[in-house]
C-alpha cells in the first residue's frame, strides 16, 4: 500500500462526499471505512482510478449508514441521486477542508487534531502520540470535534485566524513529527495568501519558509539534533530565506503587526546572520518584546529570556527567567543553558539531566543527556 497516495487522496474523497450532501462526521466515517476496504483489497487488485474507487465505496458506506438511521424516509432521496461510478473530478479542495476543520466553535487543540485526522491522513494513534495523550482520549476529542462541525457546510467559511492557527500547528507537527506535513502546510498557506489579502497570512507564510529553510541542517546524519548555533549555514536554503524575507518585508510595510509577522522577524534575523556570533540579539529581544505584548505568552517570555541572555549576558537572562513559572515546558533546559554560559557547570549539568527527563521526544531527550554528559566529563 502506498500510504503517501492514500493521504493525498483522502481530502479530495472527503470533499466529494460533503459536496454531495453528507454531513462531515458521517462522511469522515464513510471515508475511513473505504480506506479499510482499500487496505484489504488494493494489494491484490489495485484499481485503475484510486480516487474514483474510494469515492464510490465511501458514498455507498455513507448510504448504508443513512438507510439505517431513524430518519430513513427523509434520507432515501439521496439513494436515488447516487451518481454512476466514474472518474472523480480532479479538484483540490484541501484548503476548504481546513476552513471546515478550523471552525471557530472548536478549541485549537481539537481543530488541529481533527485536521490531522481528516485532512492529514494520520491515524488516531499517531495524533495521540504527537499530543502525548492516550489513544482513547484522542479518539474522544476527535469524535467531539466531528460532532461539533457535523452541520457546517462549505458555504459557511471558517475564521481566517483559526485557519492560520491550525496551519501553524500542522506545520509544527510536520516539522518535528514522524509524518512530514510541513511542505503541505506551506502549500496550503500559499493558497491562502493568494486568496486572502491579510498581512498575518503573509507573516505565517514567511515564518514557515524561514524555518523550513533551515530544516536540512537541524539534524545530523545519525538523527541527533543540531542546535541553531552549531548548524552548518551552508546547508540552509537561501532561496527560501530570500523569499521569506521578501514576503515579510511587504507584510511589515502595511503597519498591521501581528504575532506571525513578529515571529517571522525573529526567524529572519537568525537567517540573516552569517555566523551565530553575528546574530543581532538586541533586535531579537525587541521583537520578543513586541511578541509578548501581542500574545502575553509564557513561551514567548521563555524565548525572550534566552535572547536577553545572549544580548545582555547570562545573568540578565537568568533574571528574566526567574520571573517565569518553573513548570513551563523547556524552562529547565533554558536554565541549564544560561547557567553554563555563566560558568556554573555543576548546576548546568544537573539541570541538563533534569531537563532530559522532562523532554517531550526522544531526539530532544538524547540531546539534553549528551549536554549533561559533556559537562560532567569536563568536570572530572
Amino acid at each position: 500500500m502506498d500510504e503517501a497516495l492514500i493521504r493525498s487522496l483522502t481530502p479530495g474523497v472527503l470533499t466529494v462526499l460533503v459536496r454531495r450532501g453528507a454531513d462531515f462526521a458521517a462522511a469522515e466515517d464513510a471515508v475511513q471505512d473505504a480506506l479499510v476496504e482499500a487496505v484489504r483489497g488494493w494489494p491484490d487488485d489495485p484499481p485503475r482510478d484510486p480516487k474514483g474507487w474510494l469515492v464510490t465505496v465511501a458514498w455507498r458506506r455513507f448510504l448504508d449508514a443513512a438507510r439505517a438511521d431513524t430518519a430513513r424516509r427523509r434520507r432515501e432521496d439521496r439513494v436515488e441521486e447516487e451518481p454512476a461510478p466514474g472518474p472523480a473530478p480532479d479538484v483540490d479542495d484541501t484548503l476548504q477542508l481546513y476552513f471546515l476543520c478550523a471552525h471557530p466553535s472548536l478549541t485549537p487543540s481539537s481543530a488541529v487534531a481533527l485536521t490531522l485526522r481528516a485532512v492529514g491522513g494520520l491515524t488516531t494513534r499517531q495524533i495521540a502520540r504527537a499530543y502525548l495523550v492516550p489513544e482513547a482520549t484522542m479518539a474522544q476529542r476527535i469524535s467531539r470535534a466531528k460532532r461539533t462541525v457535523s452541520g457546517v457546510r462549505f458555504d459557511r467559511p471558517g475564521d481566517v485566524a483559526t485557519v492560520l492557527r491550525v496551519l501553524y500547528l500542522v506545520f509544527n507537527e510536520g516539522y518535528s513529527g514522524d509524518v512530514d506535513l510541513a511542505a503541505e502546510a506551506i502549500r496550503l498557506t500559499r493558497q491562502l495568501a493568494a486568496s486572502v489579502d491579510h498581512p498575518e497570512v503573509a507573516g505565517l507564510l514567511a515564518l514557515m519558509l524561514l524555518h523550513h529553510a533551515r530544516r536540512a541542517a537541524r539534524t545530523a546524519p545519525d538523527g541527533t539534533l543540531v542546535p541553531l548555533a552549531e548548524q552548518d549555514r551552508g546547508r540552509w536554503d537561501t532561496a527560501s530565506i530570500a523569499e521569506g524575507v521578501r514576503i515579510l518585508q511587504a507584510a511589515l510595510a502595511r503597519d498591521r503587526l501581528g504575532e506571525f509577522q513578529a515571529q517571522a522577524a525573529v526567524a529572519a534575523l537568525h537567517a540573516d546572520a552569517p555566523t551565530a556570533g553575528e546574530t543581532d540579539w538586541v533586535q531579537i529581544v525587541e521583537w520578543y518584546d513586541e511578541l509578548a505584548r501581542l500574545t502575553d505568552s509564557p513561551v514567548v517570555r521563555l524565548n525572550r529570556a534566552v535572547a536577553v541572555g545572549e544580548a545582555d549576558g547570562p545573568r540578565a537572562g537568568l533574571a528574566a527567567l526567574a520571573a517565569l513559572d518553573d513548570t513551563l515546558p523547556r524552562h529547565t533546559a533554558v536554565a541549564a543553558y544560561l547557567h553554563e554560559r555563566d560558568g556554573d557547570l555543576d548546576t548546568a549539568a544537573r539541570l541538563y539531566a533534569e531537563a532530559a527527563h522532562k523532554a517531550p521526544d526522544l531526539a530532544e531527550r538524547d540531546h539534553l543527556t549528551r549536554q549533561a554528559a559533556r559537562l560532567n566529563s569536563r568536570r572530572r
